[in-house]
């Protein structure tokens, strides 16, 4: 036997690399050189070959012309039959239909086959006038039609519910001396079912006896599928007995098919059943066998099964199509108390591949948050937080309020605010404004003893428009106010004001005693505008402190402008007592304007101090201050025998001030006539 002998230079196979510069992003005259210059023989398993690899459509429909127009390659049935099905698996029925119509031009025939993938592809595009004309063209143009082109055309228009049509053609079908298959009475079966034609398909049903055709396990499946859908599951199961009385096995799909039917009417027991007797013909089931049942047993509140088919869904590695079934599996458990079970279901998803959701982890934490175990919450929230789940694109399961604010709140109460703001961002960024949450994060960065970070998330409350809570200002009112940070504490007070609230009594005062005790006796000072201004009239001995000091450190216009708004809220200062204070400490400008102010207004104000004000006038040599308000007061009604009248009359002439001193002397005596006397006190209406 003489040895194998290898060629000496084997040539490599040039469909890839053809295939690779056909995908190049350059032009299409240097890419098509660098074909010619690699391949100096374009044959038809080339061809056929780089068609069949090309992953774009336009890039095989190029190729597909360019060696034609070439000279390269003369194309056959079998390359035409593949550009036919590459452009109608792309929609491009156009191009698809020009190059079949013009194939015998370059020679080659045309063949029923061709014609049924066009059929199909009009069909695959939901254009089923173009699918019915395809078929009618075949006679036209002399293309025999078997029962494989009928075939195709009945599963086109059926599809879309054209159940009339199909019964014209078929009859056509049988006029022409075409016998239906058993495949052609499946199909027919399968479109009146879909159509909800119950009659129509059981009278095809029976037609298949006469014609001496035996249903198939396929036929009985749509059968039972079509009961199914009407709801008939007595007589699902009649044939479901009657096929395997004819020794026809059912399939999984016979079986999913009577579970499905089970299931919908709520006999998940009997679902159970049939479960348990494919298995034990051995046949698997399938991940819509499970996804069938699953829903049912969740239904029926038979949690145990369901655990036990999700665990078997696992060990096999399968996955069902349909997600949303996790999603009732955790709500399910979760509402049966067996959180263990509940947590399974997540670790399934990830075992399983599925995207786990924000939705779901949403469901965990919301009930273990009902049970009290927020440990296992806080395991669950960290992940959460670590992977961004929250934040993923694709999710189509948001976490819900009741899931994260039992969370935020739990965090904030306990020293992680942290972490409650992490995460709470996390869900603004998927446009989440929720008052309850964001109000809890203030509260608890307050009781924390980080008012800046609460204020801050206040001003993005205010950026957005989301409602403020009365108690969360106050809170981080008293959190500035503990840190020694009273004007801080005042800001915080404006926007409480600005957000429409009135804070109470309490907090007015807290925040003036603290500016108060600062040394920032203006900034108090505009509290107690702000304050009475709201109505609040409480406070009015810290409001007394704070005006003394005002006319003491010298900001008497600021102090006679909150006296006078006082006054016109129905709050009357005591006068005495500050001009009293004045006169005694020699803030005798302070007292003088004050005083001014109080016989502008015609307010009550005891005679003596009256004296103690000229006292401390004259004692400071100003005279004529001392003169002007000395007439003021008697112009007024009030004192007429002052004791250092005399003096203020001497000091007056020596200053040289005697038009004043004589003014004065006459008035004195005028008073004397008249029987002026010292003016009494009136009651104020409320003293402060």
């Amino acid at each position: 036997m003489l040895p194998r002998t290898r060629s000496p230079n084997p040539q490599p196979n040039p469909a890839p690399r053809t295939l690779r510069m056909l995908e190049r992003g350059r032009g299409r005259g240097p890419r098509e050189n660098s074909i010619r210059a690699l391949v100096p023989e374009f044959d038809h398993s080339l061809v056929y070959n780089v068609l069949h690899g090309a992953r774009n459509s336009e890039h095989a429909l190029q190729f597909f012309r360019w060696v034609e127009r070439a000279g390269l390659f003369r194309h056959d049935r079998e390359t035409h039959l593949k550009i036919i099905e590459i452009l109608g698996r792309a929609s491009k029925l156009n191009h698809a239909r020009c190059i079949l119509l013009d194939m015998p031009k370059k020679g080659v025939e045309w063949d029923e086959d061709l014609f049924i993938l066009m059929i199909e592809s009009y069909g695959k595009a939901g254009i089923v006038q173009e699918a019915v004309k395809m078929f009618m063209k075949m006679k036209e143009l002399g293309v025999s039609r078997s029962v494989n082109s009928y075939d195709a055309v009945f599963k086109v228009i059926l599809r879309r519910g054209r159940y009339m049509m199909a019964k014209r053609l078929f009859n056509a079908m049988l006029n022409e001396g075409i016998e239906p298959t058993r495949h052609t009475y499946n199909i027919m079966i399968w479109g009146f079912f879909l159509s909800m034609r119950l009659r129509t398909a059981l009278r095809f049903f029976e037609e298949m006896s006469s014609r001496g055709i035996s249903p198939d396990v396929v036929t009985y499946n749509t059968m039972i599928n079509g009961y199914y859908r009407f709801k008939k599951m007595d007589e699902a199961e009649k044939l479901f007995v009657e096929m395997k009385g004819k020794n026809i096995a059912p399939t999984v799909i016979s079986y999913t098919t009577m579970i499905k039917g089970y299931v919908s009417l709520g006999r998940v027991d009997d679902g159970l059943r049939l479960l348990d007797e494919m298995k034990s013909y051995g046949i698997k089931p399938n991940d819509v066998t499970f996804s069938t049942l699953l829903p049912g047993l969740c239904e029926a509140e038979k949690m145990a099964e369901a655990r036990s088919i999700l665990k078997e869904m696992v060990d096999r590695f399968m996955a069902p199509k349909d997600y949303s079934i996790f999603l009732r599996l955790l709500t399910c458990q979760c509402k049966s108390g067996n959180m263990d079970a509940a947590v399974d279901v997540l670790k399934a998803m990830i075992r399983l591949s599925i995207p786990t959701e924000a939705g779901h982890y949403g469901i965990l934490i919301e009930n273990f948050c009902k049970n009290n175990a927020y440990d296992r919450a806080i395991k669950l929230l960290d992940k959460l937080i670590e992977k961004e789940i929250i934040l993923r694109p694709q999710n189509t399961l948001e976490m819900g309020p009741e899931a994260y604010n039992p969370m935020i709140q739990y965090l904030c109460k306990h020293g992680q605010t942290g972490k409650a703001e992490i995460f709470f961002r996390q869900l603004m960024k998927k446009g989440v404004q929720d008052s309850a949450a964001f109000n809890s994060i203030i509260c608890g960065h307050s009781k924390e003893g980080n008012p800046d970070a609460a204020f801050e998330i206040l001003k993005i409350m205010d950026r957005r428009g989301v409602p403020r809570d009365a108690d969360s200002y106050k809170l981080l009112i008293e959190s500035y106010l503990r840190k020694g940070e009273p004007a801080d504490a005042k800001t915080a007070l404006d926007n409480m004001m600005e957000s429409g609230y009135i804070p109470d009594s309490s907090v007015y005062r807290s925040v003036m005693q603290n500016l108060f005790e600062d040394g920032r006796v203006q900034t108090a000072s505009r509290v107690i505008k702000s304050m009475v201004e709201k109505g609040v009239h409480e406070n009015m001995d810290l409001v007394a402190e704070i005006l003394e000091a005002l006319l003491m450190r010298g900001h008497v216009e600021e102090a006679i402008g909150r006296i006078d708004l006082l006054m016109q809220s129905g709050c009357s200062p005591d006068f005495d007592n500050l001009l009293s204070v004045l006169s005694e400490k020699g803030k005798t400008i302070a007292a003088l304007k004050l005083l001014d102010f109080g016989l502008e207004r015609d307010c009550t104000i005891d005679f003596s101090s009256y004296d103690k004000v000229l006292d401390a006038l004259l004692g400071s040599g100003k005279t004529l201050n001392a003169y002007s308000i000395l007439c003021k007061i008697m112009e007024k009604g009030g004192v007429s025998d002052w004791g250092s009248c005399g003096d203020l009359i001497k000091s007056l002439n020596q200053e040289g001030y005697t038009k004043q001193a004589d003014v004065l002397s006459r008035m004195i005596k005028g008073g004397e006539k008249t029987g002026i006397n010292k003016k009494g006190k009136k009651q104020a209406k409320v003293s402060i």
